[in-house]
This record gives structure tokens, sequence and C-alpha cells, in this order.
């Protein structure tokens, strides 16, 4: 019996690494795949200004943000077209291993976890982490002890709600599906505190008069930057993303893109 349950052991192990194999094998050829059927699919979250969020351009509904100009820019480089796939953020990571999507571009860090998982290209923006509370509690919130037994919101599946939980251990987190729910949330007075990306604050700043940013912030490490996630095992793909994010590096493209997309956030401009 005992040797029974060896070899079954055994078996399994070896079918769960020919799997693996095979899935990073599969891989190989994302790139080619992509030019192949003309369409680069993007997994996105659309609540993130100004990443990603949707705005009314010419009267339509559409989904734009930095990380929606970084995916333009990859599809061109690769001389296909755009598809962005919607998703709550919680999804847009294992869309990839379905293959609903070829890649996610949704304000995402490369950590550790994710890593053994997933390809991961060069970081494209660095972190900037802020506290919004409400105005009339700004001088109440003024530190991270002063929110010691109070509620903070962060978005679930975030880098945020990671740092949350680390450096807030005396906060109660409040894990919510969208920022969007977040920020109700803080004008309800449901929740004391919302812990975000402060390019994400500051387009929630610049339409709410009754929100402010406090005066002090979580800390964040290089590992927080903001990267292009893709299957395990493209490597070729990793390459051609990378070579788009070290063009837009130089000519300081990807900090134009957050500055216009704040621009739209605050002003809904329409096109």
């Amino acid at each position: 019996m005992k040797i029974k349950k060896l070899v079954l052991g055994a078996l399994v192990l070896v079918s769960v690494f020919a799997l693996a194999a095979c899935g990073s094998s599969s891989n190989e050829n994302l790139q080619e795949k992509v030019v192949k059927k003309g369409k680069l699919v993007v997994a996105i979250s659309p609540d993130y200004a100004p990443f990603e969020f949707k705005a009314l351009v010419n009267g339509k509904d559409t989904i734009v943000g930095a990380d929606v100009e970084l995916a333009k820019a990859i599809a061109e480089e690769l001389g296909v077209k755009l598809e962005l796939s919607s998703m709550s953020f919680d999804n847009v990571l294992s869309s990839l291993q379905t293959g609903k999507a070829d890649m996610a571009i949704s304000g995402l860090s490369a950590t550790k976890e994710r890593k053994n998982a997933y390809d991961f290209s060069d970081p494209y923006y660095e972190t900037e982490n802020a506290i919004l509370v409400k105005s009339s509690n700004l001088d109440k919130f003024a530190s991270i002890d002063s929110l010691a037994n109070q509620k903070v919101a962060v978005q679930k599946g975030t880098i945020e709600e990671g740092l949350a939980k680390d450096q807030l251990k005396d906060s109660k987190i409040v894990s919510l599906t969208a920022m969007g729910e977040a920020i109700n949330e803080l004008k309800s007075g449901q929740v004391q505190a919302v812990d975000l990306e402060k390019p994400v604050a500051e387009g929630y700043l610049s339409q709410n008069s009754d929100i402010a940013l406090a005066g002090f912030a979580l800390k964040t490490s290089d590992g927080d930057a903001k990267a292009v996630a893709i299957p395990k095992g493209s490597g070729k793909m990793v390459k051609t993303v990378n070579k788009v994010i070290k063009k837009l590096a130089k000519d300081d493209k990807y900090k134009q893109y957050i500055s216009d997309a704040a621009k739209l956030t605050a002003n809904e401009i329409e096109d």
C-alpha cells in the first residue's frame, strides 16, 4: 500500500511539472500568435484614474488613461489592433492563466509572489502612496498613529492593500472591489481614510472638495513599481514590451500620459 502511494504521489508530481512546462512552452510563441491574429487583448480594470478609467469621448463611454496609452504603444509596436478586456481588478491576472487576455496592464506591481506565476516587464512607473481623509477631519488624522482603531479602505488585490495591512496594523483595513466604492465610503463616513496611489488620489481630489490629502503616506519600495504582466514563459513578448517601455521612458512619455489623463479626469473633457 505504501509503495502504491509513493508511486501515485510521484506520478502526480510529474503531471504537475509536465503541465507547468507545457504551459510555459505554449507561451513561447505568444508574440507570433498575437501578430498572426492581428489583435492584442489586454486585461484592464477601468476604475483607477488616471491609470485606467471610463470617460465620455465623442459621447461614448470609453476606457482611457495612462495604461491605455501604454497598451496602444505596445499594440502599435506589434503592428496589431488593441482590444481592451474590462474586468474587476482581482480577475486581471487570472485572465492570463485562462487565456482570456494576452497581457495585463492595470496598475500592477511585480511582487515576488506574482513573479512565480507570471512574467513581468521592466517597471514603467514608480509607485507613490497617499492617504485621503474627509476635509473636516484633516487635523484629526495627521499621522499614521492617528488612524489606530479607525477603518481604512483599500482596493482589493492592490499593492496598497498589502502596504496598509503591513503598516497600519492598529487600523481596521476594509478591502473593497472598486476604488470608487472606497471613496464613497469615505465621503459617507463608513471609513475614516482611503489608502491609494497619489496620482489616483489627485484625480479624486480634483472632483471632490469634501476630501483632502493627508500630510503623511505609507512607505513604498522598488518592488512596488508598476509593470506589465504577461503569461509565464513569454520571453520574446517581454523583450518587445521592454523595448516600448524604454522608448517611452527616454521621452518621458508615460509621465505625459499621466498628466493628460489627470486633466481628462478633472475637466471631464469630451474630445
